[in-house]
């Protein structure tokens, strides 16, 4: 196990429930400056963006948008918001979107209150102290990042397609709102990937190696609500009371998360992810059966995927995964996703490499070789056990 370290619950504060967002008028700043960051114009096209805007011109804000946040953010567009940012020089930053939209906004955060950092590889932990101009809401429209409530960020260097995370306590967001009628109107792909991507945050955080009992506790509940409510979730989309339960539970795990890390499910994903565009979340739930398989090696872990199993009442927790994904058209493997395999077989050592590399990997139950890694990498997309 490696050393305990300070929990931190979130920032000043986490709403949530039907009117959330009518806290935004509460938002108090010396400029009454407000910069939304969004990603595409469904909150334009559902009337919801106007409805955010109404509430802050009518508590005194002005507003600056900045939208066109794709969905693995690069750090191109992470400075061109900066830029817009010190032109405007808002108080308050707002992201209202999905995971890509929250952590390119905290980028574009670092950037604005540091304008001599310029590139990728400025952007380093420990972060330089921010809100000395501004303080950041996180406003989620998908249930499954949790990073209203997380201190990383993921940005790809469109140079070389490699996915940069980056973590440090001074990015957790200072107000999340949870609206679930905004999560309404997102497509059923999206809702299957974000849900499993919450899923797989909590069990990552539960045998995460910096594992603590109150974040076991967050995690917990996370998996249980997950479990409980993805598949009406995803079959009844406008079903408010599922929609909520998935947002809470995105939220709990991901302030576990962001308290233990967690584990190779997301070092697979993010290498694979970044070098052949296969979103985060659908890449994690084809990831995580084949993860937990290979860390029940270690007693401890499967001890813990064991009591997981019979908190949800099932047999199998690889199982019960696999079952969730195909109700959800989530493929076995990745070579579904990708359908390149020459390329993809050539890309395996980089691949391995990436992913021995990533954060995520030092708190996983067991610390992977490059040649285990590079197993894996191919167990993942063909299918079957490692040799």
């Amino acid at each position: 196990m490696l050393p305990m370290r300070p929990m931190k619950l979130g920032g000043d504060y986490l709403i949530f429930g039907e009117n959330s967002l009518e806290y935004l008028a509460q938002l108090e700043g010396p400029r009454k400056k407000a910069f939304l960051v969004l990603g595409g114009n469904f909150l334009a096209r559902s009337g919801e963006l106007q409805k955010i805007e109404d509430i802050l011109t009518a508590a005194g804000f002005k507003t600056e948008t900045f939208d066109g946040v794709e969905p693995e953010p690069s750090i191109t567009t992470v400075q061109k918001g900066a830029e817009k940012m010190l032109a405007f020089e808002p108080d308050w930053i707002i992201a209202i979107g999905g995971g890509s939209v929250m952590d390119a906004a905290k980028g574009m955060w670092i950037l604005y209150e540091h304008p001599e950092l310029k590139s990728i590889a400025d952007i380093t932990s420990p972060i330089p102290k921010l809100r000395k101009k501004a303080r950041m809401v996180n406003i989620p429209t998908s249930s499954g990042t949790g990073s209203e409530v997380s201190r990383s960020i993921v940005i790809t260097d469109p140079a070389t397609h490699v996915k940069h995370g980056i973590g440090d306590m001074e990015m957790m967001p200072d107000i999340a709102i949870l609206e679930p009628k905004l999560t309404v109107s997102l497509p059923k792909k999206m809702t299957a990937a974000t849900g499993m991507d919450a899923l797989t945050h909590a069990i990552e955080a539960r045998v995460s190696r910096r594992a603590n009992p109150l974040a076991d506790t967050l995690a917990d509940r996370a998996i249980v609500d997950v479990v409980q409510n993805i598949q009406t979730a995803y079959n009844e989309p406008e079903n408010l009371a599922a929609r909520e339960k998935m947002q809470v539970a995105a939220m709990i795990a991901g302030i576990a998360f962001t308290n233990v890390s967690l584990g190779i499910a997301h070092s697979l994903a993010h290498a694979a992810g970044g070098k052949f565009g296969v979103p985060h979340g659908t890449a994690n739930a084809v990831i995580l059966p084949y993860v937990i398989k290979f860390n029940s090696q270690d007693e401890r872990a499967k001890k813990i995927y064991e009591e997981i199993a019979k908190m949800l009442g099932v047999s199998s927790l690889t199982d019960k995964i696999d079952e969730l994904n195909r109700s959800m058209a989530i493929p076995q493997t990745l070579q579904p996703l990708i359908q390149d395999d020459a390329a993809y077989d050539a890309m395996i050592p980089t691949l391995a490499a990436l992913a021995k590399a990533d954060g995520c990997t030092k708190t996983n139950p067991i610390i992977p070789s490059v040649e285990t890694f590079e197993k894996l990498f191919q167990q993942v997309y063909y299918g079957g056990e490692i040799a």
